[in-house]
């Protein structure tokens, strides 16, 4: 009889293990949890490898085997772009394997765009101004009498050198 429920149980056992896959002993990729920054805040920030959102905040990431970048965009400021190391460290019996990055956080500085150059308009040269009239009245009247008969003429003014 004991026999016989020895190997009932092993039949039993066995049995499990035909159904059981080799797949319930691999785990899950591991994830990262990186912060993002950027000042000024509010930036959409965009990893190479999918995740995004608005900063500040924080994305999780499957650990990737290469660096990525984090590309950082704000309206009005120029787009930048971060690259992100990827640091794995095996575990050992007391301790299990972890996956940072560095940075972490990562942050962004963005730069205001260049304003748009204003449009030149064409130099026009300025008009010659009129002269001026009222400035001595009593004075300029002998000036300009003298003034208009040589103005006039293609000769020179006769009386010009006597006074």
């Amino acid at each position: 009889m004991r026999r016989f429920i020895a190997i009932a149980l092993a039949g039993a056992s066995l049995g499990g293990c035909s159904s059981m896959s080799w797949d319930m002993f691999k785990s899950a990729p591991p994830t990262v949890q990186v912060r993002l920054e950027s000042n000024p805040p509010g930036a959409d920030a965009t990893t190479s490898l999918g995740a995004g959102c608005k900063t500040p905040c924080s994305v999780s990431v499957p650990a990737p085997d290469a660096p990525f970048t984090v590309a950082f965009a704000l309206p009005k400021y120029q787009p930048t772009s971060v690259p992100v190391n990827v640091i794995k460290n095996p575990g050992d019996f007391t301790t299990p394997a972890s996956v940072t990055t560095d940075p972490n956080p990562v942050f962004a500085e963005l730069q205001p765009a260049a304003p748009p150059k204003p449009v030149r308009k064409p130099h026009r040269p300025k008009k010659p101004k009129p002269a001026a009239t009222a400035a001595a009245p009593a004075e300029a009247a002998p000036a300009a009498a003298a003034a208009a008969p040589a103005a006039g003429s293609p000769f020179p003014d006769p009386n010009a050198g006597t006074r």
